[in-house]
């Protein structure tokens, strides 16, 4: 895991829309083969933003995704789905993915840490330290920070790597 964040922090020319719907694709046929080996049933969106392609899992009938919707489910699924893509491209792969809108809820519960930090911060702290996290996750943070008119840095290594937050 440590290799792939060094690889999502390093400067690399912006993919373009065909590209990235490509490693979409591509990303799609493996989980879908994926989801046939296991006997699990879902539609898959596919989505090109921000330079990465996106894609997501979602539930065709109730209970079939809650185990793979885990977080450290999510993350290895991403994993192996980026090497997927890199194996049939020969170039690394930025892709996210999402099952069962796992993602949309870390996303809230993120943009609600930050709101807390921001709190603390108002109500006299110097500083609020937020758990450590992906660097996905910590990129989250600095733009919800940012938003709020607040300064974030990240500090610490490897899984301590983490979000400090301070008033601008």
């Amino acid at each position: 895991m440590a290799t792939s964040e060094k690889n999502e922090t390093t400067t690399e020319a912006p993919a373009t829309v065909s590209e990235l719907e490509r490693e979409g694709d591509i990303a799609a046929d493996f989980i879908e083969e994926l989801l046939d080996i296991c006997d699990l049933d879902g539609d898959l969106d596919i989505d090109a933003r921000n330079g990465r392609a996106y894609v997501s899992v979602v539930a065709t009938e109730a209970g079939g995704l809650e185990r793979l919707s885990r977080p450290d489910a999510v993350a290895a699924l991403q994993e192996l789905t980026r090497l997927a893509v890199q194996n049939k491209t020969g170039a690394y792969s930025r892709l996210i993915m999402d099952v069962g809108g796992s993602r949309e809820a870390r996303e809230a519960e993120l943009e609600r840490l930050v709101a807390t930090a921001a709190e603390r911060i108002d109500e006299g702290a110097a500083s609020a330290a937020l758990p450590p996290m992906s660097s996905y996750e910590r990129k989250l943070v600095h733009d919800f920070a940012a938003a709020r008119g607040l300064v974030s840095s990240s500090r610490g290594e490897g899984r301590d790597r983490h979000t400090v937050i301070t008033r601008a």
